[in-house]
């Protein structure tokens, strides 16, 4: 996890104000601190990536590479949940949702961001929600990271014997491999 921390440590050091050096706060030095459980360090990261992304000339560059406040608030939620604050997730979750078109792979995280924020409160809801971005989002459509991140809500929800969670994990089960951009099922 440091090798983490000093990359993103690194790069950060040399990204241009703005956009950018909030991309680099965001995506690569908060997670590593949350995961570390540095949650000062994260907090700091935090705190700076939102300061750069209020004074950037254009601050919000929204789409497959861009930037935005909703997709702060996503990064915001996750290491909010690695430092297992729950609460301070959800309302981060709850706020990226609001911010995404339903049906967008930003909706499909930020919904299942949310979800791993419900599993200790409400686990039956948290179950529903990840049924509700299978429904909506067609397995050929779910990115990498929404597979990820449902199979760690899968694994969250393991302990619940509802049979909301017991249907989802059989879901996830018999999704087809995700494919390359050429059509072809890749292994995992």
């Amino acid at each position: 996890m440091e090798a983490a921390v000093e990359h993103a440590e690194r790069g950060a050091a040399v990204a241009a104000p703005g956009g950018v050096r909030a991309q680099l706060h965001a995506w690569a030095l908060l997670p590593a601190f949350a995961a570390a459980g540095r949650g000062d360090d994260a907090d700091h990261a935090l705190a700076t990536a939102m300061n750069e992304l209020d004074t950037a000339d254009e601050p919000e560059a929204p789409g497959r590479f861009g930037f935005d406040a909703a997709e702060l608030a996503l990064h915001q939620a996750e290491a909010y949940l690695a430092l297992g604050r729950a609460d301070e997730a959800r309302a981060c979750a709850e706020s990226s949702l609001a911010a995404c078109p339903s049906g967008t792979p930003g909706w499909a995280a930020a919904s299942l961001v949310l979800a791993q924020a419900e599993t200790s409160g409400t686990a039956r809801d948290a179950a529903q929600r990840a049924h509700d971005v299978l429904d909506r989002v067609p397995a050929a459509r779910l990115r990498s990271t929404a597979r990820t991140r449902l199979s760690r809500l899968t694994g969250m929800l393991t302990s619940h014997t509802g049979a909301d969670a017991s249907a989802l994990a059989e879901r996830l089960r018999t999704l087809p491999p995700p494919i390359d951009a050429h059509g072809q099922a890749l292994t995992i």
